[in-house]
């Protein structure tokens, strides 16, 4: 029984991990993403898409990633070398990618997909609770764990993240010591939508191994949440997503279990937590004054 829970809070809390854990590089460096629900739910129709197509899972995974960047390549044209306000293209850019995943998935709604074979080590994936809990997952749930592992080494120990975090701080500064900020930001954007698009062909192809329109269901607002929740720090955006699965899983066992309330606020509790963890942080205004990036969401245009 412990066993299947764990099992299942990590399955829930991996695709936040993914798509926060993006997102947050993109915050770093001075941009603000609200499209992140949008580039998840367009990598969970383009993973089932690559699936289909070639029966291949892994290469499913490859194609959701494609398509979450293809949508974050457009979101970084229109704020970066056109200048749109960051906060209006991606809420557009979101609608854009519910109403387009649509579209492309409408032949393929409630076919199934090839599941992502989990790994199985001998001895190892048969050991009691951390067996399949540690050896025995999927090949998308360790690059997870590897990104948030990387991310933190890369802004933190390289002097590429300390020029990422010097955009995101004071952008203008950056620019007067010659470093190229549209093009640091560019890649920043490019990796946030490759990972929520990889975010989203978990959903398709481990999840819940089949194609359903707007099947994110408000995963990718959770995940900005989360970011602001682990106070831009890559080790806290992991512990925020398993809490965050937990909480998810908590209101599917609770049904489960018949408990006595109704399922519309079970149903509602991820989201209901997400309000209060963002009410808690705002209380404490210093904490969130040191750690977000000073630029963040301010439109860069460098002097001509």
């Amino acid at each position: 029984m412990i066993e299947a829970i764990l099992l299942t809070i990590v399955t829930a809390s991996t695709p936040l991990l993914l798509a926060a854990i993006g997102e947050l590089v993109v915050e770093r460096s001075g941009v603000l993403n609200l499209g992140v629900e949008g580039m998840m739910v367009m990598g969970a129709v383009g993973g089932f898409l690559g699936m289909m197509w070639t029966g291949n899972p892994f290469i499913g995974a490859i194609v959701g990633i494609l398509f979450g960047m293809a949508l974050s390549a457009l979101f970084g044209f229109l704020v970066l070398s056109l200048a749109t306000n960051q906060y209006a293209t991606g809420l557009a850019l979101t609608i854009l990618g519910l109403g387009l995943s649509g579209l492309l998935g409408e032949a393929y709604v409630g076919r199934s997909a090839i599941r992502m074979p989990a790994l199985d080590i001998p001895v190892l994936t048969d050991l009691p609770i951390i067996g399949r809990l540690v050896f025995g997952q999927d090949l998308i749930f360790y690059v997870s764990i590897a990104l948030v592992i990387g991310v933190a080494w890369f802004l933190f120990s390289t002097k590429q993240g300390l020029t990422l975090r010097a955009i995101g701080d004071n952008h203008a500064s950056a620019h007067a010591l010659g470093i190229k900020v549209i093009r640091y930001r560019y890649l920043a954007v490019l990796f946030g939508g490759g990972c929520a698009g990889l975010a989203g062909a978990y959903l398709s192809l481990v999840y819940t191994p089949q194609w359903a329109e707007n099947m994110t269901a408000g995963r990718g607002w959770i995940a900005l949440a989360l970011v602001v929740f682990a106070s831009w720090r890559p080790a806290r955006v992991l512990a925020g997503a398993y809490l965050f699965g937990a909480v998810s899983i908590g209101q599917l066992h609770a049904q489960a279990l018949g408990i006595a309330i109704p399922s519309q606020l079970l149903t509602a509790l991820p989201y209901l937590a997400t309000i209060v963890v963002l009410v808690i942080i705002s209380q404490n205004r210093r904490l969130t004054m040191i750690n977000t990036p000073a630029s963040l969401g301010k439109s860069f245009v460098p002097d001509r």
